[in-house]
């Protein structure tokens, strides 16, 4: 027995409208069928975005603050930020540099600070999440740091019927499932139900594939004990 000795399947836009539209039980007839697929297979990603982390969609950037400098603009594409880290570089080489891991804060917290622009290196941060997020810093840098985020970003739209979708291939089956449950909606309503199922299993599936497989250690606090004489 022979294998094929290859590891390159992949589907493009195309692929998943069809194979979408065979599940809805119907046909790809017109170009607007197409074009409405395309709209519903762009929902699809965006739900993605609000049902928690994919892995692969996680950018590191690095910024340099200036003295002074209260916040930091983000990337339009960017959805949140799950970690900073101030740098501070003395000189060039990585062993003059010097990373702290700086805390999240609410809204609510960092409106309460009472002085906002006290000098110091940068501990703490709020993200204003508007359309294109805004991260405020606390103390304001007295120097040049840098610093380092690591965020989650929106996928690539589906545009062109060739084009691929940027993801692993272990997600291929979710947004198959994903692109049918949301087309049975507009075309097949009889299907919905069945169809959300079987999207939503898919989806779990993966998601509990997509996580960091580190280990995860826990020491319990002590502080609030005391040894009774």
């Amino acid at each position: 027995m022979t294998t094929s000795g290859t590891k390159a399947f992949e589907l493009d836009v195309s692929d998943y409208i069809e194979e979408a539209y065979e599940r809805c039980g119907i046909e790809v007839k017109t170009g607007y069928d197409q074009r409405t697929a395309r709209r519903s297979l762009n929902l699809v990603l965006a739900d993605w975005a609000n049902r928690g982390l994919n892995q692969w969609t996680i950018s590191q950037q690095v910024i340099t603050l200036s003295a002074g400098q209260q916040t930091v603009t983000l990337t339009p594409d960017t959805i949140d930020v799950i970690q900073a880290v101030s740098r501070y570089a003395s000189g060039v080489g990585t062993s003059s540099q010097y990373d702290l891991t700086m805390d999240r804060k609410s809204r609510e917290y960092y409106t309460n600070i009472p002085n906002k622009l006290t000098p110091g290196r940068p501990v703490q941060f709020f993200v204003d999440r508007q359309i294109t997020p805004v991260v405020f810093l606390w103390p304001v840098p007295d120097t040049t740091y840098y610093l380092v985020l690591n965020k989650l970003v929106r996928m690539d739209d589906a545009n062109a019927g060739i084009n691929t979708m940027q993801m692993p291939f272990r997600f291929y089956p979710c947004l198959a499932a994903g692109l049918a449950y949301y087309l049975s909606i507009k075309k097949s309503p009889e299907r919905t139900q069945m169809l959300k199922a079987i999207y939503d299993e898919e989806f779990a599936r993966a998601a509990s594939e997509d996580r960091d497989r580190a280990a995860l250690n826990l020491t319990p606090g002590r502080s609030s004990y005391r040894v009774m004489t």
